[in-house]
């Protein structure tokens, strides 16, 4: 009883703070800001950190399948919250291809990136040895005709324009993540039933978005890369910004599915007969 009511007063303050109408418009442009000045933290931070290693067990773990992992308990939120809601299984799928569209678009992006890499990027190899070595740097001779994970795998270095795609992704399941549990406090306030397991995955959820938000800060802080951080933010702004506020916003049909909670969250008003009719409640952004 005590554990249950700890979760309903932590999920109910939790969605009450995401569904806000300024956290939904301007959380955005506070992920922003943390892409942009997050790099300042790395003169504060100590290199002897555990956070300053990539074999670290969050980034092992977690940074590595980021889009699995958002796809699972987000996934697992929508699907519940929606079939719960109206018991339909092609709205529950019509809602989960939102995830498939943005992991697609992630896909398509990822392997851009790749053949732009490739074909303004060159693979040189480290020569240690010998009068060429100038204050202990090695001398760079240009290997041609490797791609750049053939290279990275021969343990040679790669030289070229690159995007961060870590920066990437976790800007665009912060910004996804953020669109889709914002549904849950409105759903709240209209009186939604909500057992246990749906409050339990939208905590999860919760806990991912702060996850994701401490890596990227932590991304930034202990590895700062400028300008390709900065681009892999701005790439993880435009296709939230392309999808959310774009395509989605054209209402359900056979090629779009339709915002976050569109055709979900509803008011009941009393009709004739004692029954309750169904009022399709728009709610804001």
């Amino acid at each position: 009883m005590f554990l249950n009511m700890v979760l309903v007063v932590l999920t109910d303050l939790a969605a009450r703070f995401l569904g806000h109408k300024v956290f939904r418009q301007h959380f955005h442009l506070l992920l922003s800001g943390v892409v942009m000045f997050g790099p300042v933290l790395n003169f504060w931070v100590s290199q002897h950190s555990v956070f300053a290693k990539r074999s670290h067990f969050l980034y092992r773990v977690f940074l590595r399948s980021g889009w699995g992992w958002t796809c699972i308990f987000v996934g697992s939120f929508v699907f519940l919250l929606s079939f719960s809601i109206r018991r339909s299984l092609s709205l529950s799928v019509r809602h989960l291809s939102r995830l498939g569209l943005a992991g697609g678009l992630w896909l398509a992006f990822c392997k851009l990136l790749d053949l732009l890499e490739n074909a303004t990027g060159s693979c040189y190899e480290p020569l240690t040895a010998g009068p060429e070595a100038v204050s202990g740097q090695p001398l760079l001779v240009l290997r041609e005709g490797e791609s750049k994970s053939v290279c990275l795998r021969a343990g040679m270095v790669w030289r070229g324009y690159e995007v961060s795609e870590d920066v990437f992704l976790l800007c665009l399941c912060c910004l996804l993540l953020a669109e889709e549990v914002a549904v849950f406090g409105p759903y709240l306030s209209l009186g939604g039933i909500s057992g246990a397991p749906l409050r339990i995955l939208f905590l999860f959820c919760v806990l991912l978005l702060a996850l994701w938000i401490f890596l990227l800060l932590c991304l930034l802080a202990y590895f700062p890369q400028f300008p390709t951080q900065l681009l892999g933010g701005a790439l993880g702004c435009l296709s939230w910004r392309g999808l959310y506020q774009g395509w989605y916003r054209l209402g359900p049909s056979w090629c779009c599915p339709g915002r976050p909670g569109q055709g979900l969250l509803n008011t009941k008003t009393p009709c004739s007969g004692g029954q309750d009719a169904l009022v399709n409640h728009n709610h804001s952004s």
